[in-house]
């Protein structure tokens, strides 16, 4: 349409006449949009998703509030820049939804996104420390900062230690400070860890809250942060994915 110049002429109505006027090309969106997708790091088991391809009827009925959670999400932003903190079981939809979003801020609005597995950034932060390694932390770390909106998959999953700890303090309340958009999802209970709990068998026996996972503190911080969005279901991959191959 633009042969390949990025502009076209278009009819407007101007004063009784009609003119045409230079435009910028969808195709140059289109190249904008495919650069940020790439820029995004989806891993290549997620780029199916999308919010369009969601399950969220029949038996799936559960999933369609935090369905449209999601789509109220890319409607209101950026105007809204308080993120999401998706919730739930494993393999009940939560990282396809985030996925869903960043594509969608991707095409609808052209919007920097970045997604990271909560694992794997820990691990690049480390590796940046070997001294054979051509990497700062700071190199890592920047575009983890500077990302419109971070969707940070599977908060909670590495092993806390104090060192996990302070990073994801360090991660969250730099973004929390720029005012910048964060997509989390985890499969921990959003709630405050229990603390020293005498019962011995008690404290070995109860699973894990989002709270004994990345701190009291932090979870907080994430409350100021994040609308928290739960996403109710039984695990897909589980139950149906499993049935399929058989």
């Amino acid at each position: 349409m633009c042969s390949g110049t990025g502009w076209r002429m278009i009819p407007v109505e101007q004063r009784g006449k009609t003119v045409e006027r230079a435009t910028r090309c969808e195709c140059i969106r289109k190249q904008q949009g495919d650069q940020l997708l790439v820029s995004a790091r989806i891993p290549r088991r997620y780029r199916h998703c999308e919010l369009s391809n969601f399950e969220h009827e029949g038996p799936f009925r559960s999933l369609a509030k935090a369905h449209m959670a999601s789509l109220r999400f890319v409607e209101e932003f950026p105007l809204e820049n308080a993120g999401l903190l998706l919730t739930g079981p494993i393999g009940c939809g939560k990282t396809h939804l985030a996925v869903g979003i960043a594509k969608e801020l991707i095409s609808q609005k052209n919007t920097a996104c970045l997604f990271y597995d909560y694992r794997e950034l820990l691990k690049e932060i480390q590796n940046s420390f070997n001294a054979s390694v051509q990497v700062t932390e700071m190199e890592v770390l920047r575009p983890v900062f500077e990302a419109d909106v971070l969707v940070l998959d599977e908060l909670g999953a590495a092993k806390p230690t104090e060192w996990v700890w302070d990073t994801v303090a360090h991660i969250l309340n730099t973004r929390y400070n720029d005012k910048r958009t964060t997509i989390i999802t985890t499969n921990y209970v959003d709630q405050p860890s229990v603390g020293a709990e005498p019962d011995t068998k008690r404290r070995t026996s109860r699973e894990d809250t989002l709270g004994d996972r990345i701190g009291d503190r932090m979870l907080s911080r994430l409350h100021e942060m994040c609308r928290v969005v739960r996403v109710e279901g039984e695990d897909f991959r589980m139950k149906y994915k499993s049935a399929s191959l058989r």
